[in-house]
């Protein structure tokens, strides 16, 4: 039987499976192999091969790789928890650099209880115990988990689109987690486990330094703003998503919207009335990943500037690009657009500056098509009761603003934060939310299709990297722009998105994934979600003019 890899075709026997092929590079690599693609499907590495197969093994700096070794780890350290302190309920939270935070149902854990379980942990991984996907009817799961009397599984039983419910066991422990998983538990040798917050972390390789565990970052920015969403969430009874399905099948869906809604407002006015109580603020800085809903925020934080007596206006970073001869390039000799470099700094600075000293100055606009600035007449000033408002992906960094007094800076991190979980080990997303964001959004209004926004995401977040998550705890202030009811207001145009994506796609693997992601959510009607909603800038139906 012949398969394909690496563009070239070899012999294998019958009946072989992807470990039993590639054992040997398996042991041998410099970086861990978890898991593979088989066709542009992401497959563990115990699946027997057919002919002409093309296969694709994929490691820690892979993020389908990494995606594995991740569910390997928290499989892991649920199971040391499990054998030690059976009693105990957790939860996985969230993601913090390169690290998931984890708490234990009321109770916060000590030093030694993480020593033992950093023990336990190292003992299953040193074992190389196999872990075994099991798959049974509803029927079967449903008797299976009274039985145990547990919750594990109760969300997949719940899907009428899935027609089996799987599980994976170690040994006699078992535990659901949304993905492929590693055949067993000596793949994840690199980890650690450390007391943080009122939980813990689990630590674990970046895709960029693949072969060690780098030292934690603080973010208590983040970890704040991300807290105060939880708490809001828990008080609601929707930390989960089975919560949320039971209370749009009551429905009670107009009551998560208006309260979710009402969140982001009165935050929204909160950091209006914190810019307006600083007269010295005078300019207004937003940045934030890619589709995080930056231009719906600046417009109604506009509204609210104004209902405390300031005036926005804005200013376009882009028209201060430089001229295109001037451009960086990358490493494959491409223009960067996305590098600081790009940005007419000495201009941009200069024209500010003569705003804040109440100059009139003559505004460029950029020509994308010819690559140079043009000016047309058209002029800007800045009285007394107006404040500039500039969004772009670098506005958190100082060196934009490098001329300017840092006491005239507000400076704003908005992300869609998701603080819901699929179920307590199964977390969803933040790059998830904004990827369905995006893709909904490029079919509305610019006619691009799921594969493009699936291909181009990879550049995108290489940009985010390195010039927008350095500096989000350089923020004044972070404003979570993720709406408890957003997936499943976005499920029916998504779905079919991805659903178009087919095999021979490069995509096929993360269209699949996110498809059978969003059936997990219950579909609500678009005709509650207000005109003003920061997810209409997605949907298509704003009050806002774009």
């Amino acid at each position: 039987m012949k398969i394909i890899y690496k563009d070239r075709q070899i012999e294998i026997p019958e009946g072989s499976r992807v470990i039993d092929v590639f054992g040997k590079e398996i042991e041998e690599a410099k970086v861990e192999i978890v898991t593979c693609k088989i066709n542009h499907e992401v497959k563990s590495l115990d699946t027997v091969l057919q002919e002409e197969n093309v296969v694709e093994l994929l490691n820690l700096s892979d993020r389908d790789g990494s995606r594995a070794y991740i569910r390997g780890l928290l499989f892991i350290m649920s199971m040391a928890f499990h054998e030690l302190y059976p009693e105990l309920k957790l939860t996985v939270n969230y993601q913090l650099n390169n690290s998931m935070l984890c708490e234990i149902y009321n109770q916060t854990p000590t030093e030694e209880m993480i020593a033992e379980v950093r023990k336990k942990m190292q003992e299953i991984i040193d074992r190389d115990l196999p872990i075994r996907k099991v798959e049974m009817s509803k029927e079967e799961a449903k008797q299976f988990i009274e039985e145990k009397k547990t919750n594990i599984g109760k969300l997949q039983i719940e899907n009428i689109e899935k027609k089996e419910v799987s599980f994976y066991f170690c040994e006699e422990y078992f535990n659901y987690f949304y993905g492929v998983m590693p055949i067993s538990t000596g793949f994840m040798k690199l980890f650690d486990i450390m007391k943080y917050h009122d939980g813990f972390l689990i630590r674990y390789p970046s895709k960029k330094n693949p072969n060690v565990i780098e030292p934690y970052k603080e973010g208590k920015k983040l970890l704040a703003t991300l807290d105060e969403y939880e708490d809001i969430y828990r008080v609601l009874g929707v930390c989960t998503l089975d919560k949320l399905n039971k209370m749009i099948r009551e429905g009670k869906t107009s009551d998560l919207i208006l309260l979710s809604e009402a969140l982001h407002e009165k935050k929204l006015a909160q950091i209006a009335d914190t810019i307006a109580k600083d007269r010295k603020k005078r300019v207004v800085l937003i940045a934030g990943p890619s589709s995080s809903g930056k231009t719906t925020f600046a417009k109604r934080l506009g509204i609210q500037l104004r209902l405390n007596g300031l005036k926005p206006k804005t200013i376009s970073v882009d028209n201060y690009f430089v001229e295109r001869e001037d451009t960086p390039k990358d490493e494959f000799g491409k223009y960067n657009f996305e590098a600081l470099e790009a940005v007419d700094l000495k201009l941009f600075n200069h024209d500010l500056k003569a705003l804040l000293n109440g100059e009139t100055i003559s505004m460029p606009t950029f020509d994308f098509i010819h690559g140079h600035k043009e000016y047309k007449g058209n002029t800007m000033s800045l009285a007394a009761d107006e404040v500039l408002v500039i969004e772009g992906i670098h506005c958190l960094n100082d060196k934009l603003t490098a001329d300017i007094p840092k006491e005239e800076k507000f400076k704003i991190y908005i992300s869609a934060l998701t603080v819901l979980n699929i179920d307590y080990y199964n977390r969803i997303s933040t790059t998830d939310t904004r990827i369905i964001r995006r893709t909904v959004r490029d079919s509305k209004f610019r006619g691009y299709d799921a594969e493009r926004t699936l291909a181009s995401w990879y550049s995108v977040s290489e940009g985010e990297e390195k010039n927008i998550f350095p500096y989000q705890e350089e923020a004044d202030v972070m404003f979570n722009s993720s709406l408890v009811y957003e997936i499943n207001a976005l499920r029916n145009d998504a779905l079919p998105l991805f659903e178009k994506i087919g095999p021979d796609s490069m995509q096929y693997a993360e269209a699949k994934r996110l498809a059978e992601f969003l059936k997990y959510f219950e579909p609500i009607s678009l005709e509650d979600v207000p005109k003003n909603s920061l997810l209409q800038e997605f949907l298509g139906n704003s009050i806002f003019e774009y």
